[in-house]
């Protein structure tokens, strides 16, 4: 019965240190550009495809349709520019 318990307990930390270790940006399916949508999918659909290609070949057959991930378009609106330093040239007179 100890021995069950103890490995119930590795097992549980090791399945938590795993899931703690997966970036989340590579796990996110949110923060791809291309959503395959339609009806089935809900709003903003299945925004799993890096490419619009990509999403072409998933949707084909499928009823659906390739569409820009919202997610992304906004989040590129909202990050402000970044102002560019300013490089002093400087002259340099031989004489």
């Amino acid at each position: 019965m100890r021995t069950s318990r103890l490995a119930v307990l590795v097992l549980g930390t090791m399945t938590l240190a795993g899931a703690a270790s997966i970036d989340r940006a590579s796990a996110d399916p949110y923060d791809y550009p291309w959503c395959a949508q339609g009806p089935s999918l809900g709003y903003p659909g299945e925004c799993a495809y890096q490419t619009y290609d990509q999403c072409l070949a998933s949707v084909s057959g499928r009823f659906l349709a390739c569409g820009e991930n919202p997610r992304v378009l906004f989040r590129e609106q909202l990050q402000p520019e970044q102002p560019r330093p300013h490089r002093h040239r400087h002259r340099h007179h031989r004489q």
